[in-house]
């Protein structure tokens, strides 16, 4: 099980990690990315939330099964709530990362996406789901 928390820990931190950044993004005014460093690193951090935002869904699907939690169907309906928003939210980023420029005020957009910020609330309602759902380690 750890294996599986450990995986489902790293792409949540990806994607939190790539909101975060593109937060400081939007903020520094740029017209592009080409020449800047923070361009570099924004794309890198857009790639890694892509990846870790594709399969979410089947990894927390196995986490409910592997931990058994009740009722079942009510984590499912949730679960397929989450994989629409992470798909939704993978061809937003997927859209940016295939600009040639990627300009602050497109980031600032991209951070407004109701699709990022859906996925991004998922995340937190199902962290903490799960969080209350597992033996204390007092």
């Amino acid at each position: 099980m750890t294996t599986v928390l450990d995986d489902i820990g790293d792409r949540c931190d990806a994607i939190e990690e790539c909101y975060e950044f593109m937060l400081a993004y939007a903020a520094q005014g740029l017209s592009g990315d080409e020449g800047a460093k923070s361009g570099t690193q924004l794309r890198e951090f857009l790639s890694r939330a892509a990846g870790a935002a594709s399969g979410l869904a089947g990894a927390y699907f196995g986490l409910v099964r592997e931990l058994r939690l009740e009722p079942a169907e009510q984590y499912q309906a949730f679960l397929t709530v989450l994989e629409r928003d992470a798909s939704n939210a993978l061809a937003a980023v997927q859209l940016v990362l295939a600009q040639p420029r990627i300009s602050s005020q497109l980031i600032d957009n991209l951070n407004a996406s109701i699709h990022l910020r859906a996925l991004l609330t998922d995340i937190f309602l199902i962290d903490e789901l799960v969080r209350l759902r597992q033996p204390s380690s007092e």
